[in-house]
């Protein structure tokens, strides 16, 4: 249960086995290359961008078509199928499959060129439908729509933005051109919106009959050769055939869904390749040689050395990290500690010289979740659904199986607590035998206390835990202190303030007027509070003489001590955050029973039992994803603020090694 120990590591090997040497580190996942040799007169490194970028567009080419095959052709999935994680692949398998990864890479482009002409063909409708719209009032007409008229008339076809009638028409043409004799008007078609006209004149009376149905805003249609009927005829050919296309497009994607398979392995496989040739792009080589260096983790570092003897006759030297170095963090924990490095990883990771926190934070994270929550119902109802996904799916990513892990615990926690304090489902146990059984005398008794109707004692309990977390803290900082010889710094750091805040709080407990008010059957006797205000003395004079520490001036020292010794009130507003234990609690057992109670007004009847139900699946569905999601927020608040305000600085860099960073597969070393 610690910080695992890490090995600086070269690595030299032959040319000819450089991509053999890659893909074996890639699969085994136990390196983090830092490529820190320079070039020089004999090593030199390697541009392969060109390279890295081809693989990266055929990986984005093989996603593109997996988008557009689960478009046209979407896979049947299951509820849990988001959570269950990459398939499983052996060596062998993926060699297999990597022999076709250029069928598999064509497939997907022809993929693209369907989705490409669907593109197309889509991008037409819109306009062969806007000019079916545009021929509609001329579907009567039986003249070409780019007539012009003959040897000596002039014929004008178009519309008016306004409906108007023959003699409005023949009214207004007549005032702007002086004359209506020799102009012939038919109302091809009419409508609110335009009225579509036909006009007829004399060569000679052209201009003028021209120039007066522009000042009318008279609209050309679209010029067509043939009669608008045949047109439209011809233009609805052509929508029902480019439907068809479409169809039959999408048919053949469709037709091409049992190649996902094979476009995600594709995908999968020239990521790998891309970062594979990131690192090639930064090993220094020879002609004949290439050198590698990084960071392995200890208990992994024989294990690595052998398999790359064995398979490639590769030199591998091991050094020990330099004390200033910067080594990643990985950390390695038992089972029932290790679902909460997600958290710490979430704050930051262990500084040089920092202990890994991760089992305090443990044993107090699953507590506190289920001290918010605490209900029996729920707790069991998060349990039993984390278990199933923990059985079910196998192969779950494993950073999110921590995660489900951590709030299966919860859930043991949750339900610990909600029997403790009598909860399931809030009062559910009593509303339903009251209203339905005539049995109010049936109800689940606490074991221990009921919260709600001793808040005081919940809140006197909440304060408790909270200054045992924050001892803890302190705990931890002394050890870590005399751990790494700095046995005087834990004394100055950690004892003073247990004293301080120790033995204020053991004064304050000699005080009838704070043990009332809290509720206390007992007092401490006053000579219990004068050694406590004594030790607190102690502690404050302490920490006021050794806060300011690094400072050489006795002044500077002084007023940094001062500021220190301030710092006392912190503590007691970090023992007030506490409260939200009872406040959570209270929610979620409250808000339950205002929902029972709401289910059971209709009372013991046939609607009734309807109602509740309904009530009861909605509105407990409701509390436990709020109250959930609150317990999770404010037991994080409590580790990071409070309790590592204590002891934990953090600032440690993640273990990133070169590994299958893929989406779809994962691959097993055989050996």
């Amino acid at each position: 249960m610690a910080i695992v120990p890490m090995k600086k590591v070269l690595i030299c090997g032959l040319k000819k086995d450089r991509k053999g040497t890659l893909e074996l580190l890639q699969r085994q996942g136990a390196l983090e290359i830092s490529n820190v040799l320079e070039e020089d007169n004999t090593f030199r490194k390697m541009d392969v961008t060109s390279s890295k970028t081809v693989f990266e567009r055929n990986a984005v080419i093989a996603e593109q078509a997996l988008a557009v095959l689960e478009q046209y052709a979407p896979e049947k999935k299951s509820i849990l199928s988001s959570f269950a994680g990459r398939e499983l692949l052996t060596v062998d398998e993926y060699e297999s499959n990597a022999v076709n990864h250029e069928e598999a890479i064509k497939k997907a482009c022809r993929i693209q060129d369907y989705a490409k002409q669907i593109g197309e063909c889509m991008a037409q409708i819109p306009k062969l439908e806007q000019q079916l719209e545009a021929l509609a009032p001329w579907s009567a007409f039986d003249l070409p729509l780019d007539f012009k008229g003959t040897k000596k008339t002039a014929a004008f076809i178009g519309s008016i933005q306004e409906e108007l009638s023959l003699e409005q028409i023949t009214e207004k043409l007549g005032v702007l051109t002086g004359q209506v004799e020799t102009v012939d008007i038919t109302i091809v078609s009419g409508g609110k919106q335009q009225t579509c006209l036909f006009v007829v004149c004399s060569r000679a009376d052209e201009e003028a009959v021209e120039g007066a149905l522009k000042k009318l805003s008279f609209v050309k249609p679209p010029l067509t050769s043939m009669v608008p009927a045949r047109q439209t005829v011809q233009l609805k050919k052509e929508l029902d055939r480019v439907r068809a296309e479409i169809e039959e497009t999408q048919n053949k994607i469709a037709a091409m869904a049992p190649d996902r398979k094979a476009l995600r392995f594709v995908a999968d496989y020239y990521t790998m390749r891309a970062e594979k040739y990131g690192v090639l792009s930064g090993l220094v080589q020879s002609r004949s040689v290439f050198l590698l260096t990084g960071y392995v983790p200890e208990d992994r570092a024989r294990k690595l050395e052998k398999l790359l003897k064995e398979q490639y006759d590769s030199v591998v030297e091991f050094a020990d990290p330099e004390e200033m170095e910067d080594v990643p963090v990985l950390l390695h924990n038992n089972k029932f500690v290790e679902p909460v490095e997600g958290v710490i990883e979430s704050y930051s990771l262990p500084g040089r010289g920092e202990m890994d926190p991760s089992p305090v934070v443990a044993m107090f994270y699953y507590v506190l979740f289920g001290l918010m929550l605490s209900d029996a119902a729920y707790g069991l109802i998060m349990t039993g659904g984390c278990a199933y996904c923990l059985l079910k799916l196998k192969n779950m990513e494993p950073g999110f199986r921590k995660t489900i892990k951590m709030f299966m615990f919860c859930g043991i926690s949750t339900a610990f607590w909600g029997f403790m304090f009598g909860s399931f489902f809030g009062d559910a146990v009593n509303v339903i035998a009251t209203t339905f059984f005539n049995r109010p005398d049936i109800r689940l008794a606490p074991i221990w206390f009921e919260p709600v109707s001793l808040p005081m004692k919940m809140l006197v309990f909440a304060f408790l835990l909270g200054i045992i977390h924050l001892f803890t803290g302190l705990g931890v900082k002394l050890y870590s202190c005399i751990k790494n010889g700095q046995i005087m710094d834990g004394i100055y750091d950690a004892v003073f303030w247990y004293m301080l805040v120790g033995g204020g709080i053991v004064y304050l407990l000699t005080m009838s007027m704070f043990t009332e008010m809290l509720g206390l059957s007992f007092t401490l006797p006053a000579s219990a509070g004068t050694a406590a205000a004594a030790v607190a003395f102690i502690g404050l004079l302490g920490i006021i003489l050794t806060s300011g520490r690094e400072s050489r001036n006795w002044f500077k020292r002084l007023l940094k001590g001062l500021y220190g010794a301030y710092g006392v009130t912190s503590y007691l507003s970090d023992i007030l955050s506490y409260s939200r234990l009872l406040a959570l609690g209270l929610a979620t057992s409250v808000i339950s029973t205002v929902f029972n109670k709401m289910g059971s007004m209709v009372g013991n009847s046939i609607p009734g039992i309807i109602v509740f139900i309904l009530v009861f699946i909605i509105g407990h569905s409701l509390n436990l994803a709020i109250n959930a999601l609150g317990a999770y927020v404010h037991t994080n608040r409590l580790q990071f603020v409070e309790f590592f305000g204590k002891f934990y600085e953090g600032g440690g860099r993640k273990f990133e090694p070169f590994a299958i960073h893929t989406k779809y597969y994962r691959v097993k070393e055989d050996i």
